[in-house]
């Protein structure tokens, strides 16, 4: 039975979505976590809501269930995450839309280990990875004389935001350096999306 099961191929269970590809009974469960035609989850960080849905759904289902992410337009603009000394984990999400799609940025605080917090500032596409790598964005912290700046292409919602932050690939600072650019507890973050060549 094994013998035959490898000679064969069978469809990912994705199929019914868009996915053509035929694989090995082998390559199957690793092809189907990735894939592009796979399920999206809902974006927003905290993890209680299990929305599950087409990507086409996302937009809709984050301004029916999520009312109090705020949207921008344009590429240029400023997150402002308010009372940033909120102790324990907190979550700030806001969307920017421009170049025809909508970004999510999001900014995390958390406890890495006993009284330090990090916080954590990331850029997702509502869209595929192959979406995401034709756009740049950068965050900039400016301030008293000072300027902190990450660049990066956004990562697909697929991907999601804890990989980021588990490996730290995201504008990362501790609670020193965003009281060096708060003001009143409040943090702005000037935030750039650009278009790349292909």
């Amino acid at each position: 039975m094994e013998k035959v099961a490898s000679a064969v191929l069978f469809p990912c269970k994705y199929a019914t979505t868009g996915c053509s590809l035929t694989l090995h009974h082998t390559e199957k469960p690793e092809h189907e976590d990735i894939c592009e035609y796979r399920p999206y989850s809902c974006p927003c960080p905290g993890a209680s809501c299990k929305w599950q849905g087409s990507l086409e759904a996302v937009m809709s289902h984050l301004m029916h269930a999520h009312k109090s992410i705020t949207t921008l337009q344009g590429e240029d603009i400023v997150f402002l995450a308010t009372d940033i000394n909120l102790p324990g984990a907190v979550d700030w999400v806001m969307m920017q839309s421009c170049f025809g799609h909508h970004f999510m940025l999001v900014l995390e605080k958390q406890e890495k280990y006993e009284g330090h917090q990090q916080f954590f500032a990331i850029v997702l596409l509502i869209g595929t990875r192959k979406q995401a790598e034709n756009f740049a964005y950068r965050l900039e912290l400016n301030g008293n004389r000072r300027r902190l700046t990450w660049e990066a292409t956004p990562r697909s919602i697929h991907d999601g935001v804890s990989s980021a932050i588990m490996n730290s690939d995201c504008l990362v600072f501790d609670t020193a350096i965003a009281h060096l650019f708060a003001d009143n507890g409040n943090l702005g973050i000037n935030v750039t999306i650009s278009t790349c060549c292909p």
